[in-house]
């Protein structure tokens, strides 16, 4: 009697707990990487019961460096992810179905040496598990990013999402889906009681919203909110225009892709280049006299013409600093942090050889305290002039594929500039003053590359290469390449021959391929920082002059762009596995394009390096 007693509370205990068991059970039925943030966001429906995830453990495993963490009672009802990022600490983050009994899902973190597994963190909102990769960035609550140099960055927004709302409600304004949207949304099947439900795609992916557009004689006035961070502007020629890149910015669709005329030379046009960038694009023949003015409340941003400037009507009140700092971050990265006892508005200009910050409302400073709190610092040769009527400016001259970057404090009392110098390299050997480039067309001989029919990579960029070589020859460049036959060359054999040449610049050249048959487009990849100026210079000559998709740039580790000394870039000129691309890859118009937009974006990069 005893042994049926005990065999029947097993048994009850175990349908008890199956009972448990399903009711706990809950779907993962959304995963979404938050690139703003580093976090994973798992969506689940808001009906099941909450996990406690902060009890979730981390497992850390090597070979490679990877740390995994399981879920229990959960079921992954969208395809297993797997995502790969370019940027340093995170390199892949896997998410699949480890078990059905017991219903686990597994989330596999793979990471670099510079990461912390530590900073794995989770948090429950709603009806989403919140899993933080990183710590906060560097850049805090405080200080918001007002310039930088780099295209591209790892803190970058590019979340995609899709919302519901009732077919009869009005239309909604675009702030208004942005407060009410977080993440991810999973598709509800609408009661009967309820309207039928539509879906409106969204891209949360702003810092930063244009509302209007002010030409002026002396510029042009862009109005907003939220915080404006401008990168390095791009001059591009026929026509001679400047262009400025708003990066995690989205324009008011109804200025998007419009002009103005500002006076009787210039004109601008705005429009929404990426899902995560504004353009603006200001055609004149005084390119070099452009440059982005910051409002103290940083929402505004004026870019103006120096010449025509009135800057008295930026400020109301003058400003004094009142101290000064410098820090060393690491053995490339300095911080220049200037407090001032009235909010300040500044302006930036910047070239390959210095940063020039226009202060317009400062009265006064200490030119004492400034040159013994710098000296001995990255900021050592910098200065403060005074321009009568207009302010100061500080100067601080850089080498070339320096990394700046400035930010302005909240109360705009306090201006960081951070400047990361390249990594030394061994001297280029001197030459009678020409300058050298290596071209590489990618794969040839037995390494044919990627292929469609009869078409190979191989052939399309030897193509492409040849021509590029005989227009920059005509320019007075001295060209030389990899290979300039159909023959077998080793990735070690290319790296091998620029270094016995010591070029100036190394280009290699490659066509895409993608399983997907509908993606076209051009990309340009480089690995090194020294590389990076060499790397935006002839994208945007590509992105300008050929009709395909920018897919922009990439910080990519490929061997011959890795292992060469000299500045060197890898562009992938279109995409072989899309029909409609693959037919004009092959065509003499967009082989010809091809070449003379590199070559252009050649000889402006040597312009800007003088």
């Amino acid at each position: 009697m005893k042994k049926i007693l005990i065999t029947l509370i097993i048994l009850l205990l175990s349908i008890f707990n199956q009972n448990v068991f399903a009711q706990d059970v809950f779907k993962i039925n959304g995963a979404n990487f938050d690139t703003s943030n580093s976090m994973i966001v798992l969506n689940i429906p808001d009906q099941s019961t909450q996990p406690v995830a902060n009890e979730l453990k981390v497992v850390c495993m090597e070979n490679p460096s990877r740390a995994y963490f399981d879920i229990p009672n959960s079921i992954l009802t969208i395809p297993k992810q797997d995502w790969k990022f370019n940027a340093k600490g995170i390199t892949e983050v896997k998410i699949n179905q480890f078990s059905t009994n017991p219903n686990t899902v597994r989330v596999v973190v793979y990471y670099d040496d510079d990461f912390n597994p530590a900073n794995l963190k989770f948090l429950r909102i709603k009806n989403n598990i919140i899993i933080k990769l990183k710590s906060p960035a560097w850049e805090d609550e405080y200080f918001h990013r007002t310039y930088r140099d780099e295209h591209s960055s790892a803190s970058d927004f590019y979340e995609y999402l899709t919302v519901e709302v009732p077919d009869n409600t009005p239309k909604e304004t675009l702030t208004e889906q942005i407060q009410q949207a977080f993440n991810t949304t999973t598709q509800q099947t609408p009661k009967m009681d309820t309207p039928n439900l539509i879906k409106k795609d969204l891209k949360l992916n702003t810092k930063y919203y244009i509302s209007q557009i002010t030409p002026r004689p002396n510029g042009v006035l862009l109005s907003g909110f939220g915080s404006v961070t401008i990168e390095k502007p791009m001059v591009l020629q026929n026509p001679l225009r400047i262009v400025y890149d708003i990066p995690n910015t989205l324009v008011n669709r109804e200025i998007r892709n419009s002009e103005y005329q500002l006076n009787e030379t210039d004109s601008v046009k705005i429009g929404q280049f990426e899902v995560n960038k504004a353009r603006i694009v200001i055609t004149t023949p005084n390119v070099t006299k452009y440059i982005p003015v910051y409002s103290t409340d940083n929402q505004s941003l004026l870019i103006a013409n120096l010449d025509k400037l009135d800057h008295k009507s930026l400020f109301s009140n003058t400003s004094d600093i009142i101290s000064y700092n410098s820090e060393k971050i690491n053995s490339q990265t300095s911080s220049m942090v200037l407090s001032f006892n009235h909010p300040i508005v500044h302006g930036i200009d910047r070239t390959n050889a210095r940063l020039i910050v226009y202060l317009y409302n400062l009265s006064r400073y200490n030119e004492d305290a400034f040159n013994e709190e710098f000296k001995n610092t990255f900021f050592a040769n910098s200065n403060i002039t005074l321009l009568p009527g207009i302010g100061m400016k500080l100067t601080i001259p850089t080498e070339p594929d320096t990394f700046v970057n400035t930010y302005l404090g909240a109360d705009s009392k306090t201006l960081k500039i951070q400047v990361t110098a390249p990594k030394k390299t061994k001297p280029p050997v001197q030459n009678s003053g020409i300058q050298k480039i290596v071209l590489d067309p990618g794969h040839g001989g037995s390494d044919v590359g990627a292929i469609r029919g009869d078409i190979t990579e191989k052939a399309i960029t030897l193509d492409v290469s040849k021509r590029v070589q005989n227009i920059l020859e005509k320019k007075g460049y001295k060209v030389e390449m990899t290979r300039d036959t159909d023959k077998t060359v080793s990735l070690q054999d290319r790296v091998a021959f620029s270094e016995e040449r010591h070029p100036d610049i190394f280009v290699s050249i490659h066509v895409n391929s993608s399983e997907k048959p509908e993606i076209t487009g051009i990309e340009t990849h480089y690995y090194r920082q020294e590389s990076m100026s060499l790397a935006q210079t002839v994208h945007a000559s590509l992105a300008s002059n050929i009709k395909s998709k920018n897919r922009g740039l990439f910080k990519s580790k490929f061997y011959v762009i890795n292992h060469t000394t000299a500045p060197a870039i890898l562009v992938e000129i279109g995409f072989i596995s899309n029909a409609e691309e693959r037919a004009e890859l092959v065509s003499d118009k967009r082989k010809q394009a091809t070449a003379k937009a590199i070559a252009e974006g050649v000889e402006n990069y040597f312009k800007e390096n003088k």
